[in-house]
């Protein structure tokens, strides 16, 4: 199976299967000398495991990171970094019933389709589980970002028909939705308690904002920062939309209010006075503040009676049985910060060969 790898210098292989002995990353490219430990690492993998509130999964793991190689002494060493969290409470049998037909809303008939067969237990390879890689190999990415004066933080924006009015990022830590807006999460949990009533589920919105991108981060034709990063959390299995800045609603705008006048600091830098364009001018980062949203859809496993077809191509109502989400938002923002740190760490290094004087610096 390709597919499973991302990046260009900095880059990450993502593998293991929901129900199997474990899942894990390797990333390569990253420099030589980055303090890191695996307490760096558990501090965003606490934030996607199962069982931590009522909107999430019960299914209960610890996920507690091991980093088998690239670190000696507390530092990077430049060679690959490889990470593996096992799985310890896979309950197998839940899904056996699954086996014999496809589940709404989920990979199950695309997957038998290309491949002939199907890791049928929790989703195999196209589990949630998954992302457990990406968030170790993103925790890396943030550690070096962090190191050059760059944050990247993602939050939950809406929650099925609430949206946020205020931005408070010190709110985000404070509810379990991971939402910026003390009254909206409390909305939220009153919806999302409605929603579990009705054995149903629910999606939402996340956003997620970088500050102290340097100007120049991405090219101009196929490695854009806007396509890479668009790529990135679009390859996140519950997203099913993307938009960066003013995103959709620059269809209904002009040039006359969507266009980002210039001026001059009184530094001599130049400086844009609005930012529709979320930070990115031409695939290029305009030094501004980094803005993208994507669309999460609903949990698509309910205990709601669906239609659906078994593997005798026979019609059949199913309930999806098995522990679940009833939102995949609030452990997905995570999962949207590290891919979004992922791209922006491989820009950095791309960059530094974009001119001869910046190879000068390093080499003479």
């Amino acid at each position: 199976m390709a597919g499973s790898s991302f990046g260009n210098i900095f880059r990450i292989t993502t593998w293991g299967e929901s129900h199997g002995k474990g899942v894990g990353v390797v990333v390569d490219g990253c420099p030589a000398g980055l303090p890191l430990s695996e307490e760096d690492i558990q501090q965003y993998l606490n934030r996607r495991k199962p069982g931590q509130n009522r909107f999430s999964t019960p299914r209960k793991e610890d996920d507690a990171v091991e980093i088998l190689s690239g670190i000696f002494e507390g530092r990077t060493t430049g060679t690959p970094i490889s990470m593996v969290v096992f799985n310890k409470t896979q309950r197998s049998q839940d899904y056996s019933e699954i086996a014999s037909y496809f589940r709404p809303g989920h990979a199950d008939y695309t997957f038998q389709e290309k491949y002939g067969f199907r890791d049928y237990r929790g989703g195999g390879r196209s589990s949630g589980r998954e992302t457990i890689g990406r968030v170790a190999g993103g925790a890396v990415a943030a550690r070096l970002l962090e190191e050059l004066g760059i944050h990247v933080q993602a939050y939950a924006k809406a929650i099925g028909p609430v949206q946020c009015e205020t931005i408070d990022m010190e709110e985000i830590w404070k509810n379990a939705l991971y939402m910026p807006d003390a009254k909206a999460a409390q909305a939220a949990q009153e919806y999302l308690n409605q929603c579990m009533a009705n054995k149903d589920s629910a999606g939402g919105i996340i956003e997620c904002v970088a500050d102290g991108l340097p100007v120049g981060l991405g090219d101009p034709v196929f490695e854009k920062l806007s396509a890479n990063l668009a790529k990135a959390i679009c390859s996140i299995g519950a997203v099913k939309g993307f938009e960066i800045g003013d995103g959709f609603a620059v269809a209904s705008s002009n040039a006359s209010t969507n266009n980002d006048a210039f001026h001059m600091t009184s530094n001599d830098q130049v400086e844009k006075l609005t930012n529709h364009a979320g930070g990115v001018l031409g695939g290029i980062s305009d030094g501004s503040r980094l803005i993208l949203r994507a669309a999460i859809k609903p949990t698509p496993s309910i205990a709601t009676p669906q239609q659906t077809v078994n593997l005798s191509g026979e019609d059949i109502t199913c309930v999806v049985k098995g522990r679940h989400d009833p939102i995949i938002v609030p452990r997905a923002v995570v999962v949207v910060e590290a891919m979004t740190s992922l791209v922006l760490a491989d820009a950095l290094l791309m960059g530094m060969s974009s001119t001869l004087d910046r190879v000068r610096k390093v080499w003479k």
